[in-house]
């Protein structure tokens, strides 16, 4: 049985708590965007029971509603008459979540917003990557074989070219264009430029250097950098959408890329960049700092923030700090169990978080997720799980903090680096310390996460009440045109004047029709018969309706094409049954006005020489 729009519309109105607490309400190809008032007004439980509703959830400040293809429109408008809401596109929509959310939220939801959408690739490769990397310490001849080099290369490419797929999810976050946001990404780690990972190879001065004005720019890549991207591409998504406003029509395809790519690339390479490496080195200072401060102090801080340098992209560059210890004779490598606890930290908060959690999506990710973190590759759990939740990463950050501690108070190293968790156990030097301390970090982890996260299911709402019966159809009294084969009911509330009054030379010519024009007191169009609505202006602001043989065009204002849609919220669509007093269009005089036009709707009998008996005027 084909969905009954109105009534779908009526009980998803009915248990957000009426047109009243919508702030926004929009709609893509498959779900319905409402940005709620007060979200303690909505009932969770009844909407998703709610007939031609396939599935809900929160994202980005907006309550989504899947409603489907072909669908979503019809409720959507059925939705706009129910409650009255103002109609928004997608872009109005995010804005006006986005709006309703503190500056500390939107700033930590960003990394979030960017991750989610790459970690299946991030996943697959991490998992991957833990296992490759493992086998060579149990089997040292896979570690040349040709098999480890093919599968290293598959387990790679995702984190060796990081900084692409974070620029193509970042432009889709920011409204950039996506393949703009690929150029972006591949720019940063372009293979003309020294891979980030190996600089610290080069000796001062060998490090080949752009002399570009006033800025003198290193040649080195932005390998496993997350930061420094996200940046570049929110600079590359705002140049874009202001050149898109400024620049003519029909130069808009040339001249809007290319000035976006070349604007972004330098300010990327001579400002950003730079700026963020300023920023790395400093961490990367404080960190060898810490790791000399005595009684294990300096490790368990590390321990703790080693988290947040992941988040940041700057992780990877403690490689400089490990290959220094093991440089000099004899030398350990200390900072390897620091960053163990830390990332099996995390896998003890991600583990808990797979255990106790119920949303079968949400488990899904965790526990592949947890498994890539006890490997060493704890992206996919911080990113898909523990930074998007918080408790579980600050619980983490603690375990980290406690089993660095205890590594220090040990005292103990490896002998390699770029291995951490379950992977680092052929390389420490004293294996059973370094197992309790995996079991230490990951263990309080694990208890604390368990102990303070909950998960965020909403409380089961009492019942609806039955949503009442909609308020019939108030069908207009007076008739505006009449003929033999019927009567032409007034749409509008207002004024009836002569056709031969409109303010317009088209209309009051009768060369569309014989008619009336209406001055309207009111700011709503309804159905003037039952029939079927013949045609829908592109801009909103006219309609044709048609029943026994007669054929009426309802114009909303004089020139009103040119304020395309905007000020008008068209109800129904091409083909749709209507009844008398069934509401067609709702339109703002105010911004009729503001646009400097007439809002004198005009009534026209479009068909009126082929009919018999026409009259015409208020009766």
């Amino acid at each position: 049985m084909a969905l009954d729009y109105r009534k779908c519309a009526e009980e998803i109105a009915a248990n957000i708590g009426g047109g009243s607490n919508v702030i926004s309400a929009a709609h893509c190809a498959t779900r319905l965007r409402l940005v709620i008032a007060d979200n303690g007004k909505v009932n969770k439980a009844a909407l998703e029971n709610v007939d031609g509703v396939k599935g809900m959830f929160e994202s980005n400040g907006q309550l989504q509603l899947i409603i489907g293809t072909g669908t979503v429109n019809k409720v959507y408008d059925e939705f706009l008459a129910v409650t009255g809401a103002s109609a928004s596109s997608k872009d109005e929509a995010k804005a006006a979540a986005a709006s309703k959310m503190p500056l500390w939220k939107k700033i930590l939801k960003t990394p979030g917003d960017v991750f989610v959408p790459i970690l299946p690739a991030i996943v697959a490769s991490g998992l991957m990557m833990g296992i490759v990397e493992a086998i060579p310490k149990f089997w040292p001849a896979f570690g040349t074989s040709d098999w480890f080099s093919f599968l290293d290369l598959v387990a790679n490419t995702a984190f060796a070219l990081l900084p692409v797929l974070v620029a193509v999810s970042a432009a889709r976050v920011f409204g950039g264009n996506i393949f703009l946001g690929a150029v972006i990404g591949l720019m940063m780690v372009h293979p003309a430029l020294i891979n980030a990972w190996t600089v610290g190879n080069y000796a001062a001065g060998e490090i080949p250097t752009w002399h570009l004005g006033f800025f003198n720019v290193q040649q080195v890549g932005y390998q496993g950098h997350v930061i420094p991207v996200i940046l570049a591409v929110l600079l590359m998504s705002t140049v874009e959408k202001w050149l898109h406003k400024k620049v003519p029509e029909m130069l808009d395809l040339f001249i809007t890329p290319l000035c976006t790519v070349l604007v972004t690339s330098f300010i990327t390479f001579t400002i950003i960049g730079p700026i963020f490496s300023v920023f790395e080195n400093a961490v990367l200072t404080a960190a060898r700092w810490l790791i000399t401060v005595g009684h294990g102090v300096g490790a368990a801080a590390m321990g703790a923030i080693y988290p947040w340098t992941v988040v940041m992209g700057l992780h990877h560059m403690y490689n400089v700090i490990e290959a220094g210890m093991l440089s000099v004779e004899g030398g350990v490598n200390t900072w390897m169990p620091i960053a163990s606890a830390a990332n099996f930290a995390q896998f003890g908060a991600c583990l808990a978080v797979a255990l106790k959690v119920a949303n079968p999506k949400t488990k899904s990710v965790a526990v592949p997720s947890a498994l890539s973190a006890s490997l060493g590759i704890t992206e996919p759990a911080i990113f898909g799980i523990n930074f998007r939740f918080m408790k579980p990463f600050l619980c983490g950050m603690v375990g980290g903090a406690v089993g660095a501690l205890f590594a220090a108070w040990v005292g103990f190293g490896a002998t390699t680096y770029g291995v951490t968790g379950i992977p680092g156990i052929p390389a420490v030097t004293n294996v059973p310390m370094y197992l309790v301390e995996l079991i230490i970090a990951a263990g309080v982890a694990f208890v604390l996460t368990t102990v303070l996260w909950k998960e965020e299911v909403p409380a089961a709402a009492p019942a609806a009440a039955p949503a009442a019966a909609p308020a019939p159809a108030e069908v207009p009294a007076v008739s505006v045109i009449r003929c033999a084969n019927g009567s032409v009911l007034q749409p509008v509330k207002g004024n009836v004047i002569p056709y031969d009054k409109i303010p317009d030379e088209t209309f009051a010519s009768g060369v569309l029709g014989e008619g009336v024009g209406i001055e309207p007191t009111d700011e709503l169009v309804v159905a003037p018969f039952d029939g079927e609505i013949s045609s829908v202006a592109e801009s909103k602001h006219a309609v044709g309706i048609a029943a026994n043989d007669m054929e009426v065009l309802i114009h909303v204002g004089v020139d009103t094409v040119n304020m395309n849609g905007d000020g008008f919220t068209c109800l129904v669509n091409e083909g749709d049954q209507v009844k008398a007093g069934q509401p067609l269009i709702r339109f703002s005089r105010a911004k009729i006005k503001a646009a400097g036009y007439s809002d004198t709707v005009a009534v026209l009998l479009t068909n009126s020489e082929d009919l018999e008996g026409v009259e015409f005027g208020a009766k």
